[in-house]
């Protein structure tokens, strides 16, 4: 075949391919146009790129719950919501002025509000994992674990022999990590913990190494429930760089909840679904997916709030949105990674234009280079309407966390950007309780004494070369 008959069927083979990505996919307008541009300007080998990281997710069903399963969650659904309704006069004034936003959460993602926690905050590595390993020690029936990252270092090691040392006392001990984030763990590395009785699974594995074709949509979350009443949720993952170990790093900023009350039953429906998802096993009764309610003495409302590439909506980004919306004062946000879609970005712009103190911390150091420079291009744009921008300069910050009006906060695993927006399985805890919200923006603003500030002089005064990796990351940022 000439060279200029293969170029035309190699065009016509792309222009359909991208027509299909088009009017089949139907996507947010921004990623649409950043895979089009992959699709046209890399024949072929883009869509064999869009293959591996841009394919949409099966929606329907996922989890593969059976009829009485989906009608039991939606029933428990729907009497929260229908009593949630008829007790307005006997809820607080705060409770109340977020009666929107808990009632969305509710339809949108069967977040149930449980009123009855305590929490714990934990903002350094030493200090959460302390706690954790002295929780596991005292374990005397089951242990769930699912993290993101756990890496085969000292800390990796540590968490695995204390949980070999429990499934060897006979406590049913689960652990689910995700292949692409554990990238460094192999099967042997949990051998000794199979051995002993623990069960081990990894999320979306690969079927031949290295190729995944669910490299782009992973299980970010990171859970850890114990005896069905202790509950760790939020941003450390397993490793010393967690730990402030690893020079590249510096001390590791981030932050964890440790609760106990109802909501840990709604943490443990959410690990058994993605526990399930990712083996085979045996199925226990449908109640265990939800709540087995019980009185505790906590007073802070939690409802736990899921997402993933299988929801047909953002759940976590609109709950952030209407969070944001729903502040009269201030905003607080920490996030590693600031590359919002259009609709948050304009509800930061709303809430800025209405007088609300929005600050925004990042870190002041990369970890992925390409996603930092598209963090500055999105926070610089929110400087003409008086944002202010903080980076993190003691190190690296990963915490992921919103306190709006020292009201509500919330803690978990969302990252402000698509990855997390659409295409990873996230989970966060929305808190509606003043003294925790209060301990989050006391933490904050303690943070800050250690920030510098990216105004508006000193970004515009950035170099042109600057100018041009924040210009490329943008452009890409829908897809990064």
């Amino acid at each position: 075949m000439e060279f200029a008959s293969l170029t035309t069927v190699v065009t016509l083979i792309n222009i359909v391919l991208a027509l299909g990505f088009l009017f089949i996919e139907r996507r947010e307008a921004g990623y649409t146009w950043a895979w089009l541009m992959v699709l046209f300007f890399i024949p072929i080998l883009g869509f064999v790129l869009y293959i591996f990281f841009g394919r949409n997710l099966k929606k329907k069903n996922f989890y593969k719950l059976f009829i009485e399963e989906q009608e039991y969650v939606q029933a428990e659904a729907d009497k929260q919501l229908a009593a949630f309704a008829e007790g307005v006069d006997d809820r607080s004034q705060l409770m109340q002025n977020y009666a929107q936003l808990i009632n969305m959460n509710i339809r949108s993602s069967h977040g149930l509000l449980s009123s009855d926690n305590e929490i714990v905050i934990y903002s350094d590595g030493h200090q959460k994992f302390a706690a954790l390993f002295e929780d596991i020690r005292s374990a005397r029936a089951e242990i769930n674990i699912q993290y993101y990252i756990i890496q085969p270092d000292q800390l990796g090691t540590k968490l695995r022999d204390e949980l070999i040392l429990k499934a060897r006392e006979g406590v049913k001990v689960r652990l689910l990590y995700d292949e692409v984030g554990s990238k460094r763990i192999s099967r042997h590395f949990f051998k000794e913990l199979r051995a002993a009785g623990g069960e081990v699974e990894v999320f979306f594995p690969s079927l031949l190494k290295p190729l995944n074709f669910r490299i782009n949509n992973r299980n970010h979350r990171k859970l850890c429930i114990i005896d069905g009443s202790i509950a760790y949720i939020g941003g450390f993952n397993v490793g010393d760089e967690y730990l402030g170990q690893v020079p590249k790093f510096g001390y590791w900023r981030d932050t964890h909840l440790r609760i106990t009350g109802n909501a840990v039953s709604h943490i443990q429906g959410r690990f058994i679904l993605d526990w399930h998802q990712a083996g085979s096993h045996e199925r226990g009764d449908y109640g265990e997916f939800v709540f087995n309610m019980e009185q505790h003495t906590g007073t802070s409302p939690v409802q736990i709030i899921t997402s993933g590439p299988n929801s047909a909506t953002e759940h976590l980004k609109n709950m952030y949105i209407k969070l944001i919306l729903s502040a009269k004062e201030s905003v607080y946000i920490q996030t590693p990674y600031f590359i919002p879609d259009t609709s948050f970005m304009d509800a930061c712009k709303i809430a800025l234009l209405s007088g609300v103190d929005l600050q925004i911390m990042i870190p002041s150091k990369p970890d992925h280079p390409f996603v930092y420079w598209a963090t500055w291009a999105y926070a610089g744009d929110l400087l003409n309407y008086g944002a202010k921008i903080l980076l993190y300069e003691n190190g690296f910050l990963h915490a992921k966390t919103i306190v709006a009006d020292g009201e509500v906060a919330s803690v978990g695993t969302m990252n402000i950007d698509s990855r997390s927006f659409r295409l990873n399985f996230e989970v966060n805890a929305i808190v509606y309780d003043r003294a925790i919200a209060e301990q989050l923006q006391d933490i904050f603003l303690n943070d800050v004494r250690l920030c510098s500030e990216l105004t508006a002089k000193r970004y515009a005064q950035r170099s042109l070369v600057i100018k041009l990796k924040e210009g490329i990351s943008r452009l890409l940022s829908p897809i990064l």
